[in-house]
């Protein structure tokens, strides 16, 4: 079980929100690349990146830290507002990682079968749900896909891992939803990144133990940032230390 910390950029900072909602964010350091770095020397797997700005314009507008990043070595995934090929292209040629699809995968099914093939074990599809339902646009929009359906489909259409986010759980400091996350991947053969609400070790321990069930990542922010537990305390726990 791996620990993918998270570094959500908005507006050159690195941020905080509580589900989702632009409104209510905090705001944890004026360096996204610095805290990256310190992610990475502290044992992060790899590091989550949202660009916020770009989940709302439809375009990266985080290059310069993209690049800082790879420049310094640290291993990054990226999501937000990714809607083409070229922009998929562009993300992974400044040094991602991976790439994740969200309101693309769901509203261009095409576009992730193209980027799933032209990036084999590059594309990662990033299914957000609120109640069980698929959530798009930053969490604007609901619908009526059941996401354990939509795994299916993402799985079906080449995608190399999901990460799930159950948005009731997310900077709610609550817990994870377990029991939802456990069923996407028992629905699919591919990885799940389980993400939002970890708010203690025993979340962390909680989320280990459905690793049988094909979770094996787990991306943490606010509790990090809040010091509620440490990133070397978060990795002993997801790899079965007390």
């Amino acid at each position: 079980m791996r620990i993918v910390p998270a570094v959500d950029i908005r507006g050159d900072l690195c941020v905080n929100l509580v589900q989702g909602d632009y409104a209510q964010e905090t705001v944890f350091s004026d360096d996204p690349v610095a805290q990256a770095v310190r992610w990475h020397e502290l044992g992060g797997a790899m590091v989550h990146v949202v660009d916020l700005d770009g989940a709302k314009s439809g375009q990266c507008c985080v290059e310069q830290h993209l690049r800082a990043m790879a420049q310094a070595g640290v291993p990054f995934e990226v999501g937000g507002g990714i809607r083409n090929l070229d922009t998929i292209a562009f993300i992974l040629g400044a040094g991602a990682e991976r790439a994740i699809l969200g309101t693309a995968a769901h509203r261009d099914p095409e576009l992730l079968r193209n980027a799933c093939a032209r990036f084999p074990g590059r594309i990662v599809v990033g299914i957000d749900a609120r109640a069980g339902k698929v959530s798009l646009s930053a969490w604007d929009e609901d619908t009526d896909t059941d996401a354990v359906d939509f795994a299916r489909q993402v799985e079906s259409a080449g995608a190399a891992r999901i990460i799930f986010t159950d948005i009731q759980s997310d900077g709610m400091m609550q817990g994870p939803n377990v029991a939802t996350t456990r069923a996407v991947a028992r629905a699919v053969s591919i990885p799940i990144t389980a993400s939002g609400g970890v708010s203690s070790l025993d979340d962390v321990r909680a989320l280990r133990d459905a690793e049988q069930d094909g979770i094996d990542e787990i991306i943490i922010g606010r509790a990090l940032y809040l010091d509620t537990f440490t990133l070397p305390e978060a990795i002993a726990a997801a790899q079965g230390g007390t």
